[in-house]
């Protein structure tokens, strides 16, 4: 009896079906092929096969090398500002932040996804995005976060909202890829009561807030 011949596997693109699919087999290897060879070793030919796409797909989608990395970049800062934050102090949700980071950072994937962001060859996109995220003042859900410190009392009318996310994200990033130091817990700690600290109400501020309580009717 003759035996048939293996069907070949078809490609995600087969008959140019669209959405997320394909984005999402796509971006998944580029994380891959940016954890395993970095950004100066990153090949579109072998994410389109591993993704099972043809080439022209990617490029359809993404026009430049760089407009894909930002992409994949892009998926990571999602997922990483994604699930809420609600510790209960301005303290505990600045910890929180600083140990998501932290966490990605340890990984392989993290820390070519931030040499990527910083290269100058990664092109336009990725500073594009790094634009959007420091203008947006980061994330809805960011945004949320220093309302309740403001309402709670805990931050002051001087700070900036982004510049207290980026003063967090910044520091963690300055220890793990600059100074080559692990953050440990106490080191998070600390730096989480030095940002804390400096953003609280001053003592004008304070004492301004003070007087507007009692002046309430009761």
């Amino acid at each position: 009896m003759k035996k048939e011949a293996p069907k070949a596997r078809g490609r995600r693109d087969a008959g140019r079906p669209r959405g997320a699919p394909i984005e999402d087999a796509v971006l998944a290897q580029t994380l891959a092929e940016l954890a395993e060879h970095g950004l100066a070793g990153l090949s579109v030919d072998r994410i389109a096969r591993a993704a099972e796409v043809n080439k022209t797909s990617v490029y359809r989608r993404w026009p430049t090398r760089g407009a894909l990395v930002a992409a994949a970049l892009e998926r990571v800062l999602h997922d990483l500002g994604g699930a809420a934050i609600d510790t209960g102090s301005l303290r505990g949700d600045l910890l929180a932040i600083a140990r998501r980071i932290a966490d990605l950072l340890r990984q392989p994937l993290g820390r070519e996804l931030a040499r990527a962001a910083f290269s100058a060859d990664a092109g336009p996109e990725l500073a594009e995005l790094a634009t959007r995220q420091i203008a947006g003042g980061g994330s809805d859900a960011s945004r949320e976060m220093v309302r309740r410190a403001r309402a709670r009392g805990e931050l002051g009318e001087h700070v900036e909202p982004a510049l207290l996310l980026d003063l967090v994200a910044g520091s963690v990033l300055h220890r793990v890829m600059l100074v080559r130091a692990a953050p440990t817990k106490a080191w998070l700690s600390a730096m989480v009561d030095t940002i804390a600290e400096g953003a609280a109400p001053r003592v004008a501020e304070r004492a301004r807030r003070a007087r507007r309580a009692r002046a309430r009717p009761r």
